[in-house]
Order: C-alpha cells, then structure tokens, then sequence
C-alpha cells in the first residue's frame, strides 16, 4: 500500500506507559524519534490524541454528560501541546488546531492550512476532538483523516492489535491480522466506536492498529514489518 500521507492515532493509555496516567517521558520521545525517520521518508502526518491518560468519561452518574465531555476534549489538547513540544526537541516544526478556540495555544481548525503545513513537511496536531460531546476521538480521527485525504489511519493502542476476545482475561484469544471494517460494525467488536467504524467504511479508510510499545512499530506500520491488524473497507 502507498502511503503519502497518514493520520497516527495515538491512544492516551499508550503515552502514559507503565504509570497508567501522566505522561512517560521515554514513550513519547520514542515516538517524536520514529516520526522524524517516517517524515525523513517524505510521508506526511497529522496526530490525534486521545485523552484516557488524564480523563476517562464522567466521574459518576451524577455529573453531566456534557461537561464530562468538555473536560475529556481539553484533556486531549494537553496531550498535544506535550507532545507536539517532544516533536520540537527532534527538530520536528508542528501545529495543534482546534475547533474551538484556546487562546494563543491553538489554531482553529482550517483544512486547507492543515493541508498546506504537512505539504511543507510539518506535522498537524487536530486536539479537541470534533468540539462537540457525545463524540469520542475516534470519530474525530476518522472524520480529519476523511477530511485531509489521509491514505491510512495508524492507531497506536496499548494492545496490539485486535482479538477475538479480551487477551488479559482470555490466554486463548486470537490476533486477527487482517479484517474489514464491516466485520467490526456488524459485530460491535468495540475496536473503534460504532459510528466512528461506518463513518470510515462508508469513506474507504482502511486502519492500522498495532501495540505502541513494540519496537519502531509506528516506522514498521510504515516501511513493511507490520504485526498488528490490518482493517480494510
């Protein structure tokens, strides 16, 4: 498969590492490192974060759904200032929008600028899902990666790949390597929400999902040495 240009999914867990929250300084200056040798190879790359290592939904059923989301899109845009200053330090120039405003932190969110950036060989951050509760960040991946013509979303989880079943309680669970998005709509596997998965099976955008920690596996989803699972449309 060519690859111009791809959206890198990165799950909130994965950055966090061993420590379940925060950040693990070593786990995103290890990706800052393999996205320098991906942008090197003239691919262009954009960057959704997820927010799971700082919010992970509403505390309780007494709080608002509403403001559970607001605080889990900010949550999202703390990730990407993080990491986006971990891109900086590998020399790595890079923009974080948004589709609200926040201040001078962000852009607001503009296709054709963030089209224009990764032309010039920067990376774009797209922080704050799509500025809307009842919407996760997989949607918002889906959509920007729709949106800017990505050839490919890599989503980089905590686990690597998909199973047929949860392999921290099932030993027995298989890996799929490959699969189609409808397996997964048809099935709510839960690999990527419901809406989310039809979004991407009715816009023809195929999805790489593989285990962060592994070695260069976000280089190797790239140039070939590719062990997670492969969901077409």
């Amino acid at each position: 498969m060519e690859m111009n240009r791809v959206l890198l999914k990165l799950s909130g867990e994965a950055l966090a590492g061993e420590k379940k929250q925060g950040f693990d300084e070593k786990t995103v200056y290890d990706v800052a490192g393999q996205v320098k040798k991906i942008l090197d190879k003239g691919i262009q790359l954009c960057v959704v974060i997820g927010g799971g290592n700082f919010w992970r939904g509403r505390t309780s059923e007494n709080m608002d759904r509403v403001k559970a989301d607001s605080i889990g899109m900010l949550a999202t845009v703390m990730n990407c200032i993080y990491t986006a200053d971990a891109f900086r330090v590998f020399g790595i120039k890079s923009h974080i929008m948004t589709p609200f405003a926040c201040g001078t932190m962000t852009e607001l969110f503009n296709r054709d600028k963030a089209v224009e950036y990764m032309e010039q060989g920067e990376v774009v951050f797209f922080a704050g899902g799509i500025g809307h509760p009842y919407f996760s960040t997989d949607m918002a991946t889906v959509l920007m990666a729709v949106e800017v013509k990505a050839d490919v979303v890599l989503s980089a989880k905590a686990i690597d790949g998909v199973y047929d079943s949860d392999p921290k309680t099932n030993p027995n669970a298989k890996k799929y390597d490959s699969m189609q998005m409808k397996d997964i709509v048809d099935n709510k596997l839960g690999v990527i929400d419901l809406a989310s998965a039809v979004l991407a099976m009715e816009n023809k955008m195929p999805m790489m999902l593989f285990g962060l920690n592994g070695e260069d596996s976000i280089v190797k989803a790239v140039t070939g040495g590719f062990t997670g699972t492969y969901v077409n449309v």
